[in-house]
């Protein structure tokens, strides 16, 4: 290094492969809340598709993270999620999946979503999920 020059920083250690990627999902259809969360950094940030805010429902933290997927699998005890594509760039990762289920309520699961990942090395810092609205009417 030239006296003067700023120090670059070195390559992200881990990161997102198409294989974690697999791991993630195959962890997820488990519907094992340990081991999905196995793969979260303690200040992870999941952003659920469905919630009271225009995010969604922001949920913070590994511990909140857990309750909240412990509590939909107890609802929903069928879900699951069958890829159909992914992309990853750098630290970040798109995962795109059709999920299905039915919830105790009756509501019936059949949407075309995707999860937009953002990584801590090879662990999960924000999942932000996205999901098509099925509507039986014309709509734009």
């Amino acid at each position: 290094m030239t006296a003067g020059a700023a120090a670059q920083p070195g390559p992200t250690v881990g990161g997102p492969t198409i294989a974690l990627m697999k791991e993630i999902n195959e962890a997820f259809n488990s519907r094992d809340v340990d081991r999905i969360m196995s793969f979260f950094v303690d200040d992870c940030t999941f952003y659920m598709a469905r919630g009271p805010e225009p995010c969604g429902r922001r949920v913070h933290g590994k511990a909140a993270v857990r309750r909240v997927l412990a509590d939909r699998f107890k609802v929903i005890h069928d879900m699951r999620w069958d890829h159909v594509d992914h992309f990853i760039a750098g630290n970040r990762a798109v995962t795109v999946w059709m999920v299905t289920g039915r919830g105790a309520d009756g509501e019936i699961l059949d949407y075309q979503g995707c999860d937009l990942y953002k990584f801590r090395g090879d662990k999960i810092l924000n999942k932000n999920t996205f999901w098509k609205i099925v509507e039986r009417r014309d709509r734009l």
